[in-house]
């Protein structure tokens, strides 16, 4: 195959274009695919860790209303009988 000093491997490859997809369809357009290829490595890193624990934040808020929901909806309603 050949040594690879001057090019990047395939799994490299793969990797950086995994990342640059990932910030540009996540990003929610404040991204784009040419502003995000220059990116230095650090940078495009730390983009994708702070939108990764924004997705874990929202994940377990979602997973606690639901919890919520299904604890209040497990106790019987009374019906509301009003005598006179």
């Amino acid at each position: 195959m050949g040594s690879r000093f001057f090019g990047l491997t395939p799994d490299y490859k793969l990797q950086v274009y995994k990342e640059i997809h990932e910030l540009v369809y996540y990003g929610n357009g404040g991204f784009i695919y040419s502003e995000v290829y220059q990116m230095p490595i650090h940078i495009r890193r730390y983009h994708i860790r702070m939108i990764d624990g924004l997705h874990k934040k929202q994940n377990e808020e979602m997973k606690r209303a639901r919890q919520g929901k299904e604890s209040a909806s497990e106790m019987p309603k009374m019906p509301n009988i009003n005598k006179k």
